[in-house]
């Protein structure tokens, strides 16, 4: 597998990668954390434009899809019932999809993630996104406390910091 940046002709293909990973989550017991359209084709677009959409491919297939950037996120100023591992700077990763019923997607974007961040990321999921939370687990992620993302829902944050492996 290999992680490349999502270009403006692969928004169809992205689209509907979030389309499916919905349809998942509510089929998992996770109906609001997408609703039924998160992320908007603006989104999308306006991550594509940031050079901040990534695809994670085999060959012509594309098995996942996530927005990653090394950034200070306004989501994160404020944790509750918890705190940071730390306050260096961090990688985030957002709006992680990977619908291909391929396993190890998602584990590999992470990965990819830490190396470029030096191993310090963060990420938050809904609390009934138990997936994304036994993933993120695995791959060394803390749970570190609650924040509140701008439409005022609420999310466990995760954080791992350290090496990049």
């Amino acid at each position: 597998m290999i992680i490349r940046k999502a270009t403006m002709s692969d928004l169809d293909t992205v689209f509907d990668l979030y389309a499916q990973a919905r349809r998942f989550m509510k089929e998992n017991g996770n109906p609001d954390q997408w609703g039924d359209n998160y992320p908007p084709r603006g989104q999308i677009i306006e991550d594509i434009q940031k050079n901040c959409c990534h695809l994670c491919c085999e060959e012509d297939e594309i098995l996942g899809v996530f927005y990653f950037a090394v950034e200070n996120d306004p989501d994160y100023a404020q944790i509750y019932e918890g705190t940071w591992l730390n306050d260096q700077p961090y990688g985030v990763m957002h709006r992680v999809a990977s619908p291909s019923g391929r396993r190890g997607v998602a584990s590999f974007c992470v990965r990819w993630c830490l190396e470029q961040s030096g191993g310090n990321v963060r990420i938050d999921t809904h609390r009934n996104n138990i997936p994304m939370q036994k993933m993120l687990e695995k791959n060394g992620f803390r749970p570190c406390g609650i924040i509140y993302v701008r439409n005022g829902g609420e999310r466990i944050a995760y954080q791992k910091a350290g090496t990049a492996s």
